[in-house]
């Protein structure tokens, strides 16, 4: 444990205690032309607390290194086992991160590099064919990134291989013989459970278990997975994720008499929809034009059951999210601002709710639910409510 962290803290508290006796002392003998004093104080108390915060916080993060130190060894072994000779880089081990995400994030990265070993480098004499150094190469790189931290996984192998994954997909039904496809709608299929594109099964993979517990672990720490890959030159797998678990940045918005919190990291615009932009498609429920894309529309009163200010899609505010490459309008009545929630677990103090990460107590005292993004695109695509 770090001293000189402790010290910092309780230095803070002290002038925490300084700043509440001067503000009992206050209120003991307040007058209204003390006001401005008041509203001083309580300025200073706020700058107190948001400093503690963010020490306690620092109290908890760790540097990533300490998660990477087992893959030196985990490289060494799978170079020794495949044949293949391969080289690790590492870069960014002093970007901190909350304890309880390195703890989580361990098996996923583990996971990743043996499929970089296995799948995505060649064998030496394949690389040589291909004007390529003999020597693969793996890189972990950690950096911040806006308010998440940005974990890649990099290979200079193969690439990932469009026709290998397409005929698999369709061999397993996932997609449909004449799906038109962009290779951002392809890539994400090897997430899925069960699919492996290995010829043969190797202790280290072709099990078709693995990337879509990886996909599963980061989803549940609130981060997601990307990929971007070029054939004949390599892969590269984009872990975000958010910096704590406690605390995020949310957006407060209203719907009929409720205030719900939409994760920052999910929004990207909102919109007030023009006449005629809304259509309705059987089977797939109201989509609305957003610059010539459809994206799937979804009343947030209709989802939890709410009597809503706004029916008419003209009149109410779309925020445009998005959860893994996947874009949803969700419509509310108001945005009422921006701040920093504490996120309560639902389950541990209620129950599961679709479509709600979590809760946490308003400015108010009022509870205000969290919304899960992923979970109502879930909803809107069964079209069942739930009453929250």
């Amino acid at each position: 444990m770090d001293t000189a962290k402790i010290d910092k803290l309780i230095n803070l508290v002290g002038e925490l205690v300084i700043t509440q006796s001067m503000l009992s002392d206050l209120c003991s003998r307040f007058e209204i032309k003390q006001l401005p004093v008041l509203q001083e104080r309580v300025a200073q108390l706020e700058r107190n607390t948001r400093e503690i915060q963010e020490r306690v916080m620092g109290i908890r993060m760790l540097p990533i290194g300490t998660a990477f130190s087992r893959f030196p060894r985990l490289v060494r072994d799978l170079s020794a086992k495949s044949g293949k000779q391969i080289q690790l880089v590492l870069s960014g081990e002093e970007t901190e991160l909350d304890k309880t995400v390195i703890e989580s994030i361990g098996d996923p990265l583990t996971h990743l590099v043996r499929n970089s070993a296995d799948h995505g480098l060649e064998p030496p004499e394949e690389r040589l064919d291909n004007n390529k150094p003999e020597v693969g190469t793996i890189r972990l790189n950690a950096f911040h990134e806006g308010g998440s931290i940005c974990l890649t996984v990099e290979d200079d192998g193969r690439g990932l291989n469009r026709e290998r994954i397409v005929a698999k997909a369709i061999k397993q039904g996932l997609i449909g013989e004449n799906e038109k496809l962009t290779d951002d709608q392809i890539w994400p299929l090897i997430f899925r459970p069960g699919f492996s594109t290995a010829e043969k099964v190797t202790d280290v993979s072709g099990r078709g278990v693995g990337m879509d517990v990886v996909k599963r672990n980061i989803e549940s720490l609130g981060g997601t997975v990307s990929i971007k890959t070029a054939e004949g030159k390599g892969t590269t797998f984009i872990l975000k994720l958010p910096l704590t678990l406690a605390i995020i940045e949310g957006m407060t918005v209203r719907v009929g008499q409720e205030t719900y919190i939409v994760p920052l990291l999910s929004i990207l615009e909102s919109i007030q929809p023009k006449e005629g932009a809304v259509k309705t498609v059987v089977g797939k429920g109201e989509l609305i034009n957003v610059r010539g894309t459809y994206l799937p529309m979804i009343r947030l009163y209709e989802v939890f059951c709410l009597k809503s200010e706004h029916t008419i899609p003209t009149k109410a505010i779309l925020l445009i999210l998005e959860t893994e490459g996947e874009l949803v309008a969700v419509m509310v009545d108001e945005i009422l601002g921006q701040q920093q929630v504490v996120i309560k677990s639902m389950e541990q103090n209620f129950r599961k709710v679709e479509g709600i990460a979590g809760a946490t107590i308003l400015g108010d005292g009022a509870v205000g639910f969290i919304l899960d993004v992923r979970g109502l695109l879930e909803i809107a695509r069964q079209g069942l409510p739930v009453a929250a």
